[in-house]
């Protein structure tokens, strides 16, 4: 099962590279107005001059991860260290008779693989969307440079439905093909949406009423910003923004549901003696209704 499941990754990873750094698929070739309003933006330059770098996005949604599941799946391990039922369920043989690997590095594996599995499918998700529409670019008549003059748009307005039109620079025009989903809104919001349920689950309310759902808000509220940020610099379409976010968070979701489980909740944090005394209430409700049923058996038994 381990060897199927590292196929599956490999193969994605495979998909994402071919997608990324080729030329082996290329986007629908879609037409457009004559000066269309929607167009027209201004060209805001490569993405290296972006507010939000490719650098630092990549960085962030892929070390960002790593850097916060290891050192919470650590804390949690010194903190139930002599606890004999915090790691009950899980299991330390992972092939065979030959190989033992510590409940706390598979759990932390485990997670950063369901993670970087799901940063893969979301890549592969809005390449395959952006290949398929062609979607064009706020800024794509003033990178595609048109000649109006020989297409007649001088007076007219007409559909110019023709794919070598234009007569910019053509890495700058295949770039402005592919908007739709927004790869960047998409990317960071499922890392967002991934992180802040690991977070809830692991700290909850135990842990401090507000630290968990400041960082889990605050994660959320730096990828939105994200996408208000491709749009303000005229790099996306607000639809775009909105397609991309959709697909990064719904992937999340159901990774974080269906495939790990929400993530098997731990606490980290010692309860405070306020949550103590709630949680021993909570908990101890079901026992104490047990045992009233139990006593009003017995006297409905001896009456």
């Amino acid at each position: 099962m381990l060897y199927f499941q590292v196929v599956i990754l490999a193969a994605t990873l495979m998909l994402v590279y071919y997608c990324e750094f080729t030329d082996t698929f290329r986007p629908a070739q879609q037409g457009f107005i004559c000066r269309d309003p929607t167009l027209t933006k201004p060209d805001p330059g490569p993405e290296q001059d972006s507010h939000v770098q490719p650098v630092i996005m990549y960085s962030v949604v892929g070390g960002l991860p790593v850097v916060l599941i290891s050192g919470v799946e650590v804390v949690i391990f010194l903190l139930h260290y002599n606890s004999n039922n915090q790691y009950d369920q899980e299991k330390v043989v992972v092939m065979g008779d030959c190989c033992y690997v510590n409940p706390m590095v598979r759990r932390t594996v485990r997670f950063l693989g369901v993670y970087f599995f799901g940063l893969f499918t979301t890549d592969i998700f809005v390449n395959a969307g952006q290949l398929v529409t062609g979607c064009l670019a706020p800024h794509f008549l003033s990178v595609c440079q048109p000649n109006y003059t020989a297409l007649g748009c001088l007076d007219t307005v007409q559909f110019i439905s023709q794919s070598d039109v234009c007569t910019g620079d053509p890495e700058d025009i295949m770039r402005a093909r592919k908007t739709f989903p927004s790869k960047e809104a998409a990317l960071s919001l499922y890392t967002a949406i991934y992180l802040a349920m690991y977070i809830m689950s692991c700290f909850g309310s135990r842990g401090g009423r507000l630290t968990a759902p400041l960082l889990s808000l605050s994660l959320v509220s730096l990828a939105m910003l994200t996408g208000i940020n491709r749009v303000a610099e005229y790099r996306n379409h607000w639809s775009d923004v909105i397609a991309g976010q959709a697909i990064g968070a719904a992937i999340a979701v159901f990774l974080v549901v269906f495939v790990a489980q929400y993530f098997n909740k731990r606490l980290v944090i010692s309860q405070s003696p306020s949550d103590a005394g709630t949680a021993n209430t909570d908990e101890t409700s079901p026992q104490r209704n047990h045992t009233m049923e139990t006593s009003d058996k017995y006297i409905v038994t001896q009456a």
